[in-house]
């Protein structure tokens, strides 16, 4: 895709303020439905008369749309133009967003949650794509700072607000808040956005992006339900794996065999920076995400907190975030990226360690600080990666670069949450096993217990054994996460420093 700064005409001016108001308003709007939905499910299974598996296609229809639309969005900005292209996202995504809140029956809600997740998968990489070619070289680490705030704030929050207003309205309104951010983006892309023609001798690689697609969804697809059908004992998921594995096969023999005219740019493997901080991303979604998956069930199920103080304790590590993106974008100035990059994860690895110290017992204090300092670790992290993975791409490449780089990151994520969920199944089951095996009436402590033969007090005394047993099973994932977190640093040295093309910087100059 080549920028869509007006370069023939540097008289134009750029609006950059409203410009990244428009955008941001768009992809706070996405990232905030990938979560938002998610503490109002009960609501609308009671609503809809639906299972509990089949409530659950709410979520992942919307995660296997997003995930095979995604990759289209390079091809698709070429053909019609970025100002097009976000126009016709933000306008699908508003109205597929009234039409799940207006939904009465569990196939309405599902299909159009699949409209949300199509229309939607463009916002975030064109979102990131659009403030690289607006800004100078030299602005471009505030830039992804800002940036940076809508993709990662946005699901920590998401949780929060949809409690909120499914406690105080109904679970319709998670929907219906899209329709104002949706208008005011909408306006502001149409107003301030400028345009260019689009390349209508852009040709389109169907079989690359038959056999890609059909890998992402299957993959996603078995991700997010395998934990719920027992992973591979399960013919959906052995089925759901051989389709991911073939169709993968099938599309890189197809990507090495017809070279450029494939749909996957592999130019952008040949970019070593792009290549190591699409890596780090899939680290990143993994860790942030399971992080974010966990506490919510640990607080409610373990230590009986409510929805509400749920949301409270946990939505304070996305000021972190926000705090350390703003501070940042100022640093990259000063400061090696790569130096910044190594400290974020040093302070993230860091607050992982003192959720592995977490016990039964928590106060408020406990859970809020070490959220923060992963929050704030993060935001280190992410605003340096971003700017040091596109420094050294070329323009023409960064619509499917940022549509790969925010594949990645939601394919980490995924893999991260359902690793860490089948492992803390296996590891309460196990643990419960080996905790059980010293109740016996050997044990002089709860020999009493036992001899007394109370049903009462041995269903209680299970229940304690299964609490611990589940608690152990989380620290186990919070070390799992450490050390993931400790391994991938190294990985900071295959990262070259930023260098400032002279030929782009001419460029925005002229546009300033």
């Amino acid at each position: 895709m080549a920028s869509d700064l007006p370069a023939a005409k540097p008289a134009v001016a750029l609006n950059r303020p409203m410009i990244t108001i428009a955008i941001m308003l768009a992809t706070l709007m996405q990232t905030l439905d990938s979560t938002i939905a998610n503490v109002a499910l009960p609501h609308m299974q009671g609503s809809l008369s639906a299972s509990q598996d089949e409530i659950t296609w709410v979520l992942t229809s919307y995660i296997v749309a997003a995930a095979i639309a995604t990759p289209l969005t390079g091809w698709l900005s070429d053909r019609l133009s970025v100002k097009r292209l976000l126009m016709f996202a933000i306008g699908g995504f508003t109205v597929a967003s009234a039409l799940c809140g207006l939904s009465e029956t569990l196939t309405q809600i599902v299909a159009s949650r699949l409209l949300q997740g199509i229309f939607g998968a463009s916002l975030v990489p064109l979102s990131q794509s659009i403030l690289l070619d607006i800004n100078p070289r030299e602005k471009q680490g505030q830039a992804m700072a800002v940036w940076g705030m809508g993709v990662m704030v946005g699901p920590i929050l998401g949780p929060t607000l949809g409690g909120w207003l499914t406690d105080s309205y109904n679970w319709r309104w998670v929907f219906f808040i899209n329709l104002p951010i949706g208008a005011f983006a909408l306006f502001g892309v149409l107003t301030f956005l400028p345009s260019r023609e689009p390349k209508h001798d852009t040709k389109f690689d169907a079989f690359g992006f038959a056999t890609l697609g059909l890998a992402i969804g299957a993959l996603q697809a078995m991700l997010d339900r395998g934990e719920q059908l027992d992973w591979f004992g399960s013919h959906e998921i052995v089925a759901e794996a051989l389709i991911a594995s073939i169709s993968f096969a099938f599309f890189i023999a197809h990507t090495a065999t017809v070279g450029k005219s494939s749909f996957f740019k592999y130019e952008l493997l040949k970019d070593r920076n792009f290549a190591t901080g699409t890596f780090f991303i899939f680290i990143i979604g993994a860790v942030m995400y399971a992080t974010r998956a966990l506490l919510p069930p640990m607080l409610q199920n373990l230590m009986n907190y409510p929805v509400a103080t749920t949301g409270l304790v946990t939505a304070p590590s996305g000021a972190g975030t926000m705090l350390a993106m703003l501070l940042a974008g100022r640093l990259l100035k000063h400061i090696d990226a790569r130096v910044m990059l190594l400290t974020g994860f040093v302070v993230s690895a860091f607050a992982l360690w003192q959720m592995m110290q977490y016990t039964i017992v928590l106060s408020a204090s406990n859970i809020v600080w070490p959220g923060v300092i992963q929050g704030f670790g993060l935001g280190l992290v992410f605003v340096p990666l971003s700017t040091l993975t596109f420094s050294t791409l070329t323009p023409t490449l960064r619509a499917d670069g940022t549509a790969t780089y925010s594949l990645m990151r939601n394919i980490g994520s995924s893999i991260g949450i359902s690793i860490v969920q089948t492992l803390l199944t296996r590891n309460t089951q196990v643990a419960h096993s080996d905790l059980a095996a010293n109740v016996n009436l050997f044990n002089p402590i709860v020999q009493p217990i036992l001899a007394m033969g109370s049903r009462v007090d041995v269903a209680v005394l299970d229940a304690s054994i299964t609490q611990q047993a589940a608690m152990i099973a989380y620290l186990n994932d919070f070390k799992l996460m450490f050390v993931a977190t400790l391994a991938v640093i190294p990985l900071v040295l295959l990262i070259r420093p930023s260098r400032t093309a002279s030929s782009e910087s001419a460029v925005h100059a002229a546009m300033d």
